[in-house]
């Protein structure tokens, strides 16, 4: 059975673009669309409902999200599948229910009752970090949500957070047909890095890292890049904090995939600095892949 792609929709402008991004994704990789609304979206983003939308008004209004949703994705592709579900649940819960049946969920950076300045809103922000399966959070500028880079950003970190992040790369760049960068972050620790040291003693302990961070790359790529023969690999290692690495360079792609670990007992991921700062800054969607461990 082939599982849907499942959009989180609430009538906001952010969850409209939500629905584009995911429309087109269905339409890539042969997939049908979900389009789920939480009926408890407002309470629990804050939005306060007209008097004139006071239940049982609210019912209507969530008919009506969900099916102008599904025109907008219709009039898209209309050779895409789509089918719609309106869920009396919290918006979160809603989603996470639904992502134990998807290939994955979508969502848009802000919802509804978001304040102003508020970066990522609270349902989009707990289900990247509680999901079970891949969570996109539709953000960016317009070339990068329109897919006008024809590049794939992967932050590629240890086997343990990786693996899974890895594998979902090499699939959307080959359904996009565009290159893929894999990056690994390195730093060198502060203590062997000292002033003191004479020049070349002190580009030792660097080239060290750098190669150490190559070799666990090619570790991580081989697999993938043997499964998928077609896909363009340009792969890099860059010193410095993988958060504002990945945050520069999303500038220029149209997607940024990383992992995140996912431990078996526990209620959320470790989504950690990279994941938090991209989620709320990055200039293209961003796929939190989670790794079971």
């Amino acid at each position: 059975m082939t599982l849907p792609l499942v959009v989180g929709v609430d009538g906001s402008d952010s969850s409209l673009l939500a629905v584009d991004w995911a429309t087109d994704e269905a339409a890539r990789h042969g997939l049908p669309l979900r389009l789920v609304h939480a009926y408890l979206w407002e309470r629990y983003e804050g939005a306060v409902l007209p008097n004139s939308l006071k239940r049982p008004s609210a019912r209507v209004l969530a008919e009506h999200i969900v099916a102008s949703a599904a025109e907008r994705a219709g009039r898209r592709d209309p050779d895409v599948k789509v089918t719609t579900e309106i869920v009396p649940e919290e918006a979160s819960s809603a989603l996470l229910h639904e992502g134990n049946n998807a290939t994955a969920l979508v969502t848009g950076s802000r919802g509804r009752g978001g304040l102003k300045g508020l970066l990522l809103g609270s349902v989009g922000l707990a289900v990247a970090a509680r999901a079970h399966c891949p969570v996109i959070v539709v953000r960016g500028d317009t070339a990068g949500l329109s897919g006008g880079h024809e590049r794939i950003l992967l932050g590629v970190g240890d086997p343990d957070t990786g693996g899974e992040a890895v594998r979902f790369a090499f699939q959307e760049a080959e359904a996009r047909a565009c290159t893929l960068d894999a990056v690994r972050a390195w730093r060198s620790p502060a203590h062997e890095g000292g002033t003191n040291r004479p020049g070349r003693l002190a580009e030792e302990p660097a080239r060290h890292h750098e190669e150490r961070a190559s070799a666990q790359l090619d570790a991580l790529l081989r697999d993938a890049m043997a499964d998928h023969p077609a896909v363009r690999v340009r792969r890099v290692t860059v010193e410095g904090p993988a958060r504002r690495i990945l945050l520069d360079r999303s500038a220029a792609a149209d997607l940024v995939i990383i992992g995140a670990r996912h431990r078996q007992g526990h209620r959320g991921l470790q989504l950690g600095l990279v994941g938090h700062t991209l989620l709320h800054h990055a200039d293209c969607p961003v796929a939190i892949v989670p790794q079971l461990v």
